[in-house]
């Protein structure tokens, strides 16, 4: 049978598209699918090949054409819910054909909304002109497009589109993903991208994930997303995600969320506990000796019966019994119940480390660095050494140091995406709260960067002061600030934090400046304006359904942008009816 040339494919627009599911790394849910393009069998199935030709032939507009409307006559045949990912060259979204023929009527054929799609533009493709292209982006992102920067890492040019587009999405380039559980580089640039995008607000998408390996080691490190034949290949009807990859996705996130996070406090004894092997309470003192001398870096064992913790011995107990002129002879043939320690430390596993420690301390001289036991239903879970302990503590404050706001103390964007991540994940009852201050550019012009400190931290007092130490506060950055509390006290404790503010602004102020009631200064265009005086504004999002931090991110700018345009210091949530369509 003769081969089909490119043109005769073109033509007969003999592209099938495929879609393959991109899944959240935190439960397994499916954000959306990438509409992939495949050919005829033969020369052009590869969507390279494809591309390769249409550029030989210079019909990348028309072969782009036809793969963005079989995707979408497809996905609305299938029914395919969520996020709708089309591939597009940089340079084709700027041709007028695009912008004229990618409008909303042109989505509602398909039932698709633009908010349901998003542009992927891969870095490999030079932009002819970036200036012109930033303004073709953000007039895409004013009408509600997402746009997604692909293969990142692949080029040379990925960190310059990135900070000229500001893109929704980064997907990481499969490259990058090959075994980055072995190659301590790809995930330490990994690692870095994480940072980024929590700063950022972006949400990261590792491609080409094709191990459980690689998988686990994403998880690890918080990326949000992830796509690869692991989770799914590509097909031309999707069909529902494997059991066992849920499972692994599942159990992934359970053993993260125990490791530390925010405070110490979040943080089990059983994420650093070792399950060592255990003795029976008639094994002769003489064997433990002789286990304890192969095995130097025991530090003792416990003993059991039928799983039941009925004593520990330590490395010093039994050398102590077995030293000296008669120890041998004394002890050896006896068995180790006759030693072993039966007033030891035992907690449960879901103690938090910092209550163990305090225990750990409290104990007596000569029983200060035994190892302590864990359990779990009373039975024995394992061991966590003193060394271990503190090592882990340390480490958390350390991590948490790193990320704090250096003004305020507070935690920065790291540990308040984390913290986000953990609502989402547990699904329980919160309100997130986000503060901005009004007219607090005027203020610093006016006063200057010292005041404007000050202000800030006015802030951080006030919320310090509030909110209970077992909820979350953090600094995201400048004058914005997040909490995140249980949702039946917000209203009265929002009140309470506008009340404090409104009282003690009036002090970082001349006298002459509150009697107005506003202060003048010149406004970016250098024209003299009267601005009111410093006011705070609260968005707040309570019990509402997300699946992504971003989700929350963008219904609290739509809240505080409603908020700002009241007069004075203001409240606004979900809770109050009629406040968003």
């Amino acid at each position: 049978m003769k081969e089909l040339s490119f043109l005769q494919i073109l033509k007969d627009k003999m592209i099938t598209p495929v879609f393959q599911p991109i899944v959240s790394l935190r439960d397994g849910s499916i954000l959306g699918y990438e509409a992939l393009s495949r050919g005829p069998k033969g020369k052009f199935e590869s969507p390279v090949a494809l591309f390769e030709a249409a550029n030989t032939h210079d019909k990348l507009w028309k072969l782009e054409q036809i793969c963005r409307t079989k995707a979408l006559e497809a996905a609305n045949e299938l029914q395919i819910a969520g996020t709708l990912f089309l591939n597009v060259n940089p340079n084709i979204m700027q041709d007028p054909k695009f912008k004229t023929g990618f409008t909303k009527a042109y989505l509602k054929n398909y039932d698709y909304v633009a908010d349901n799609i998003v542009f992927e533009i891969t870095e490999k493709e030079a932009v002819d002109n970036i200036a012109d292209f930033r303004k073709t982006v953000d007039n895409y992102k004013a009408q509600a497009y997402r746009i997604a920067i692909d293969d990142a890492g692949a080029g040379y040019s990925g960190l310059n589109m990135i900070s000229d587009v500001r893109p929704h999405f980064i997907k990481l380039d499969m490259q990058l993903i090959r075994n980055i559980d072995r190659d301590a580089t790809k995930h330490s640039l990994v690692k870095s991208m994480c940072d980024f995008a929590s700063m950022s607000n972006t949400l990261l998408i590792a491609e080409g994930i094709e191990t459980e390996g690689e998988l686990l080691k994403l998880i690890d490190l918080g990326v949000h997303y992830g796509q690869g034949y692991f989770i799914k290949r590509p097909l031309a009807n999707p069909t529902p995600l494997d059991e066992a990859f849920l499972t692994i996705v599942k159990n992934a996130n359970t053993k993260r969320n125990n490791m530390p996070g925010v405070r110490i406090s979040d943080v089990t004894i059983q994420s650093i506990c070792t399950r060592l092997p255990t003795l029976h309470p008639k094994t002769s003192i003489n064997d433990v000796h002789k286990m304890l001398r192969d095995k130097a870096t025991l530090p003792g064992y416990c003993i059991t019966h039928h799983n039941d913790l009925v004593g520990v011995i330590t490395r010093h107990q039994v050398h102590a019994k077995m030293s000296g002129q008669y120890g041998y002879s004394l002890y050896a043939k006896r068995p180790i119940k006759q030693i072993m320690n039966t007033s030891f430390l035992a907690v449960a596993h879901n103690t938090p480390i910092d209550e163990v420690a305090k225990r750990a301390m409290a104990r007596t001289v000569d029983q200060l660095y035994d190892f302590i036991t864990v359990t779990k239903d009373q039975q024995y879970l394992g061991i966590v050494t003193v060394k271990d302990l503190l090592e882990t503590t340390i480490q958390i404050e350390i991590d948490n140091a790193k990320h704090l706001n250096p003004l305020t103390e507070l935690p920065g964007n790291v540990l308040i995406e984390r913290e986000l991540e953990s609502c989402l994940h547990n699904q329980r009852d919160y309100a997130v709260l986000y503060f901005d201050l009004d007219n607090f550019k005027p203020f610093n012009d006016l006063y200057g960067f010292e005041k404007g400190d000050l202000i800030i931290k006015l802030v951080a007092t006030i919320m310090k002061a509030t909110v209970s130490k077992e909820h979350f506060i953090g600094h995201i950055g400048g004058d914005d600030f997040i909490a995140i509390v249980n949702s039946h006290e917000v209203d009265d404790l929002c009140q309470m934090m506008l009340t404090m503010f409104d009282d003690a602004v009036p002090q970082f102020y001349h006298e002459e400046d509150v009697r107005r009631g506003f202060v003048t200064t010149k406004n970016r265009h250098g024209i003299e304006e009267q601005y009111p005086l410093l006011t705070l504004s609260i968005a707040g999002i309570v019990n509402e359904s997300f699946t992504t931090t971003y989700a929350i991110a963008e219904q609290a700018t739509a809240l505080k942008k409603l908020c700002k345009q009241r007069p004075g210091s203001n409240f606004i949530s979900t809770h109050h009816a009629g406040v968003l369509s």
